[in-house]
This record gives structure tokens, C-alpha cells and sequence, in this order.
């Protein structure tokens, strides 16, 4: 935050990108798959305010995300009971709480996509910027222990190369599969502070196939040997992948396109070079698949919750706080700061025609008032 004077500039918001001129031209875009429509609802009214969306293969798995996060970030009662806002439809789940999203994708690539085309076109029509979107799902491990938490650096093709084929007018057009790399290391760095489980980062295969696209020998049909499928496992855990799923090489190369921050966060359930089949117990594995909403929780919650850094950034100021006003008067430089980090406190500053509240979350000290020049101080406990 810059103290020195001058007014700080606004940052740039980041909007969701849709490539389609053709748009431009519907009366009502019908968003088929999730039952809901430019022309039947008021997109921005509902969902406006979104900055991050989670999605998940498993209808289930969604609404139990739905209610995790809300209880974990106290957005609203954990117990209230959470409308699918895709009721209309049984393609797909949605629900929303505060600012997050959760939307169901079902399995494969032809599944996601067609969520992915539907939600952008929602974020977009809805006037969303700064939008971060995370996929939460299972895999397959490479060489790794079952529970282990892999977060994707790029989502490869089963000959391990960083592309997305797809044919369109008969013709193949290939997209690039980057994934948002300080998001990854923002979810890793998250993960170590944690200290829950092991998390890694790196490439993750995405296959058309569950089965014989994934190297196994129990589906209905198999025309190789275990020693074929060793040595295939082996080649692409040297070509740094780590696990194997359905969906990530579209979903990297959409929200990419669209302007969306993205990661893929998936928990492996077995090491792929030890078998095929699960055999975990449900306790287990049902604590496997909270892991990954376990990590996206406390990455979002840097959306809630404003820091209070120690640091010499600024010699009369030692944190960050959000500014309900657009405005910053230099007449008002804070002195003297909370050690510690202040659990629903607010300060209200009167400046100079504009009302500038701080707001703070955590409580690890006693409030104590701080000391400004020119502002006088009021506090709740």
C-alpha cells in the first residue's frame, strides 16, 4: 500500500474472456446444461460477486465442498441447507455461498468441457474479474504413496507432451495445457504450512479412458502384458508425471484461453505401479478426497481474510487492510499497528470526505487502539 502521498492507482481487474463473436448477436444465451439463461435470470445479480469457482467430477463431492467451506470460512451457517442452482437439469450440480462457486463436471473431457463452455459464459455474462478456478478431484499415482496430493505444473497427453488435440471442422487444432505456476506454489506453499499431507507439484497425464488409456489390466478388454504396462507407467514417470486422470488437459487450455487463474489439485488413491484396483477402506479414502478441499479452502481464504505483516515495508505501517472506500488520504498515517491479527474489528477513520473502514479477522491478541494523526478511533468488540 503506498503511504507516500499519492493516491495509488486502482489494479486492474481481470475480466473472463469468451472467444466468440457470434455472441454478440443472441437475444438470450441459453445455458442449456445448467438450466439457466441470459434472458430467464439475472446473471450478474446472481453471481456478480464470484471470485473463486471449484469444480469436481462428483455431484456428492461438490456439495460436500459446498458445505465445508462455508462452515470453514464462516460464510454462512454450515447447516442451512444448500440449493442446487442447477436443479433443472441433471447434467450437472451448482451451488454458491459468499463468493465461491462449485460446480460438478461429471467424467472425461467431453463431459468438463461442455461445463467449462456454460461457466465461462456465465462468468462472463455476469461481469466477474479476477476470477480464480481450481479443479479438486482423485487420480491415479505414479511412484508415489496413496494420499499424496499432486498439484499440477502442466496437464500432458498419454504420449506426454503438453497439448490438448481436438478436432474442429474436420481439422486438428492443438491447445496449450499451462496451468497458472504461482497459484501451484501458492497451493504447495499452503500445503507445507499445513503440515496435514504430502503434496507435490508436477505434470499430471490426461487420458480419453479410464481403462486401456490408462494402462490397466481389468477392463473388459486388454492387448498388452504387465511388463508393457510397467514400462509405459515408468517412461511417463520419467517424463515427470505423476498421476493420471480425465479432465485436466481441457480444463488447463479453457481457462487459459478465458483468462482464468487455474490449478488442478488432485489426491491419488493408489500407486498405479503397485496395481489397479482400490483397496483402501471407505474411511480412508473418504479422508483422501478431503484433501484437496482441505487446500483450496485455505488458498481462498486469502480472499477473506486481509494480512497483518511485521515487515519494515513501510516505516509507518506494518499491514494490509481492506479499504471499503476507493480513496486514501496521506493525512492519515497509521503509527502504530496490532502485533497481532484482529478478529472482526473495525476502524473507522473519518478523512477528509471520505470514510475509510479496516477491516481485520483472527483474533491471537487483545485489541488495543491504535494511534493515528488526524482520525480518531472507534472500535467493537
Amino acid at each position: 500500500m503506498d503511504l507516500t502521498g499519492d493516491k495509488p492507482s486502482a489494479p486492474r481487474s481481470s475480466p473472463v474472456y469468451v472467444h466468440n463473436p457470434h455472441l454478440d448477436s443472441l437475444k438470450d444465451d441459453v445455458l442449456y446444461h445448467f438450466s439457466l439463461g441470459t434472458r430467464t435470470h439475472n446473471l450478474p445479480a446472481m453471481f456478480g460477486d464470484v471470485k473463486f469457482v471449484c469444480v469436481g467430477g462428483s455431484p456428492w463431492r461438490i456439495k460436500s465442498f459446498t458445505e465445508y467451506i462455508a462452515a470453514e470460512l464462516a460464510i454462512e451457517e454450515p447447516n442451512s441447507g444448500y440449493a442446487n442452482i442447477c436443479a433443472g437439469t441433471d447434467r450437472y450440480t451448482m451451488y454458491k455461498v459468499g463468493p465461491v462457486l462449485s460446480v460438478s463436471h461429471g467424467m472425461g473431457i467431453p463431459s468438463i468441457a461442455i461445463m467449462l463452455h456454460e461457466l465461462i459464459k456465465l462468468l462472463h455474462h455476469a461481469h466477474c474479474t479476477d476470477v480464480t478456478v481450481i479443479r479438486i478431484g482423485t487420480s491415479g499415482g505414479i511412484g508415489l504413496e496413496p494420499g499424496t496430493v499432486v498439484v499440477t505444473k502442466q496437464s500432458v497427453d498419454a504420449t506426454f507432451l503438453p497439448r490438448l488435440e481436438q478436432v474442429i471442422l474436420g481439422k486438428t487444432v492443438v491447445r496449450n495445457t499451462d496451468l497458472d505456476q504461482g497459484l501451484a506454489e501458492e497451493l504447495l506453499q499452503c500445503s507445507k504450512e499445513l503440515s496435514q499431507f504430502e503434496t507435490v507439484i508436477g505434470n499430471t497425464m490426461c487420458t480419453l479412458d479410464f481403462y486401456e488409456g490408462q494402462a490397466r489390466l481389468d477392463g473388459a478388454l486388454c492387448s498388452y502384458t504387465e511388463k508393457d504396462k510397467q514400462d509405459y507407467l515408468i517412461k511417463a514417470k520419467e517424463a515427470g508425471v505423476c498421476n493420471i486422470e480425465m479432465e485436466s488437459s481441457v480444463f488447463a487450455a479453457m481457462c487459459k484461453l478465458s483468462g482464468l487463474r487455474a490449478a488442478v489439485v488432485c489426491v491419488t488413491l493408489l500407486d498405479r505401479l503397485k496395481g489397479d484396483q482400490l483397496n483402501s477402506s471407505h474411511d480412508v479414502l473418504h479422508d483422501y478426497q478431503l484433501r484437496p478441499q482441505i487446500l483450496f479452502t485455505n488458498v481462498s481464504r486469502v480472499g477473506f481474510e486481509p494480512t497483518l505483516p511485521t515487515g519494515d515495508q513501510n516505516p509507518h505501517i506494518g499491514m494490509e487492510a481492506l479499504l471499503e472506500s476507493g480513496a486514501f488520504d496521506s493525512s492519515a498515517i497509521l503509527t502504530e499497528v496490532w502485533s497481532g491479527i484482529i478478529k472482526l474489528q473495525r476502524l473507522n477513520c473519518d478523512l477528509p470526505s471520505e470514510v475509510v473502514l479496516f477491516y481485520f479477522i483472527d483474533l491471537v491478541e487483545p485489541l488495543i487502539p491504535s494511534k493515528t494523526a488526524g482520525c480518531d478511533n472507534e472500535y467493537n468488540r
